[in-house]
């Protein structure tokens, strides 16, 4: 298990991130998420080891890395965005340096090595030069040395940054196998994802922690009131009047009409309920023939963007104001 407990990095005079905490359960994925500069680098980097912080605690497993860092890399496998590697190596040869860098014992190294060959798909080109591989197997051999040893914890820093469609799909699958295993911390700026592949998710902005939760929690949190699309073949106005006389709804927008059939955007109280079937017997009753009824939900992109917009527009209205108090 991980454990970050209120991590400050300063430097000098400015922030890097301030009172950061989170947890990674044993089996559970973690979606690190926020813009490109908002702490995700430096938060894993704190705890990985590579980077002090200024402040706060680190534990793994129960072991603190300030008082006992040996046990705590011990148990971390980490897979930086660019993975640094030995080119003039063969993948067989690297794995093999990697694990005894690990410490894993002489008698079960070739088996580990095997293994994460195996489980990773590198069987064709082990005995390749890893200088000589695509960005994709590159990728999967820094994801190997990163779990040769068997850690308790995997830490992912944007591990899908410059793979193709399939590679970026074969990636995430790898991470979520390792995920049933491990606590896995997973960084990325893709919300697409993060939501496919986490079990919860931590917004990181300006160094801080800005929300919290599953992807569920984190959306329903800033769904307001519950809002359906109506699509119904019929005059969209009389199909409004109809739609506005449903108990709970408070408020029916015309979207549009394309042709005979109109789309409306209905509203309903925080707490109606059975609005989807009193909807469909208010325009069944009108002779309008329902053609979709789905309810709009608050997407994570959504969640991100409200989360984050606040700041940026006080800081861009600072930057103006400082700019014009200059002249």
């Amino acid at each position: 298990m991980l454990e970050v407990e209120d991590i400050t990095k300063h430097y000098g005079p400015n922030r890097g991130i301030e009172n950061l905490s989170l947890t990674v359960q044993q089996g559970e994925i973690l979606g690190l998420l926020g813009p490109n500069g908002a702490g995700k680098t430096t938060t894993l980097r704190i705890i990985t080891g590579y980077l002090p912080a200024t402040s706060g605690h680190v534990r793994v497993d129960g072991y603190e890395l300030w008082t006992s860092p040996y046990e705590v890399r011990r148990r971390i496998g980490y897979l930086p965005d660019n993975p640094p590697m030995y080119p003039d190596m063969t993948v067989l040869d690297y794995l093999t340096f990697m694990a005894e860098m690990h410490e894993v014992p002489r008698a079960e190294r070739d088996a580990r090595v095997d293994a994460v060959i195996e489980r990773l798909q590198l069987g064709d080109v082990a005995g390749r030069l890893v200088g000589r591989l695509s960005r994709g197997y590159r990728q999967r051999v820094g994801l190997a040395q990163a779990v040769v040893h068997d850690p308790s914890v995997l830490v992912c820093d944007e591990p899908t940054v410059g793979l193709d469609p399939r590679q970026i799909a074969e990636m995430r699958e790898l991470i979520r196998d390792f995920g049933q295993r491990h606590a896995v911390i997973f960084s990325s700026h893709v919300l697409s994802e993060v939501q496919m592949l986490c079990d919860k998710i931590v917004i990181v902005h300006e160094g801080k922690v800005h929300a919290r939760g599953t992807p569920a929690e984190l959306t329903a949190a800033l769904q307001g009131a519950p809002r359906w699309v109506v699509r119904a073949k019929g005059p969209a106005d009389q199909i409004a009047v109809a739609l506005r006389s449903v108990n709970g709804v408070t408020s029916v927008t015309n979207q549009f009409a394309r042709g005979p059939i109109a789309e409306l955007l209905i509203e309903a109280k925080p707490n109606a309920t059975e609005i989807e079937d009193a909807v469909f017997a208010v325009v069944s009753k009108g002779g309008w023939a329902l053609r979709e009824l789905r309810p709009l939900e608050t997407s994570l992109e959504q969640v991100f963007l409200e989360l984050t917009k606040t700041e940026q527009h006080e800081r861009g209205k600072h930057a103006h104001l400082t700019e014009k108090k200059g002249k």
